[in-house]
């Protein structure tokens, strides 16, 4: 993974640009971005962060909040380099940072910093709720049918950012959607939402993929600025529990799914 970024006289080849983006909020952004980039961390990649949701700042907070607990504690955690980005200049500086990995955050609306980070990202992930209400984001349905009539706004603008890579890059940008927060409880309307991802997936061209549960665990470690990449017997701002273990291994799961991981995550 980290070493298949380097040439042969040990110098960073272009960055991996990963940028998560949906324009609802409320879809877990912030949790998705902090924990790839941890968990990237970890796994021996240089990493820079940039936090593109000026008002929020969630992930900024996050990682200023690590930097401050781990320093109190005497942890020793890994830190990606944090980039301020205001204009498209400064976007453009910070995707020709020397590391492996550059990890945006977007805000939850429509911005022209938000459409340029798309059009030069290599991996686009989208988390979404699994609900048809975050559907909406990514595509209209019919009232009566419930049959998908056309693609949202941003399903158009990442496809728009897709066909950019291609014409002018001569790449290929990986568009992942995220199902997050998926529940047991609501059978009928999983899958009622999971015929219409399916359908609408080969319309617009993502992957559809299994995210995050809707753990307190990722809620309870954010105020440290921790994740569940980082427990150990040294680090543990919070009691651990099989709860966390299982946490730990859906992560990796996921970062198998987007293929970053330098090893498969055990079965």
């Amino acid at each position: 993974m980290a070493e298949d970024r380097l040439s042969g006289q040990g110098l960073f080849l272009r960055a991996r640009v990963i940028v998560v983006g949906n324009e609802k909020g409320g879809a877990g952004k912030s949790t998705v971005c902090t924990h790839l980039a941890v968990a990237l961390l970890h796994e021996g990649a240089k990493v820079a962060v940039v936090d593109l949701d000026i008002r929020q700042q969630s992930t900024g907070h996050f990682f200023a909040n690590r930097l401050t607990w781990s320093a109190a504690q005497g942890a020793e955690l890994p830190h990606p380099i944090m980039l301020s980005v205001n204009d498209e200049s400064a976007l453009e500086e910070a995707l020709s940072a020397d590391v492996h990995f550059v990890v945006i955050d977007t805000p939850g609306a429509d911005t022209p910093l938000s459409r340029a980070a798309h059009r030069a990202a290599d991996l686009v992930v989208t988390p979404m709720n699994d609900s048809f209400v975050d559907f909406d984001m990514l595509g209209v349905v019919d009232p009566v049918s419930l049959t998908v009539v056309r693609a949202s706004l941003y399903a158009e603008a990442v496809w728009e950012a897709k066909k950019h890579a291609a014409t002018v890059r001569r790449e290929s940008i990986d568009w992942i959607v995220l199902r997050n927060r998926l529940s047991s409880s609501e059978p009928r309307n999983r899958r009622r939402v999971d015929e219409r991802i399916a359908a609408l997936a080969k319309r617009v061209g993502f992957r559809p993929v299994a995210g995050l549960r809707d753990r307190v665990i990722y809620r309870e470690l954010f105020p440290f600025g921790v994740t569940v990449s980082d427990l150990s017997s040294k680090v543990r701002p919070a009691p651990v529990s099989l709860a966390h273990v299982a946490a730990r291994q859906e992560l990796r799961i996921l970062m198998q799914d987007m293929d970053l991981l330098a090893e498969p995550a055990t079965p």
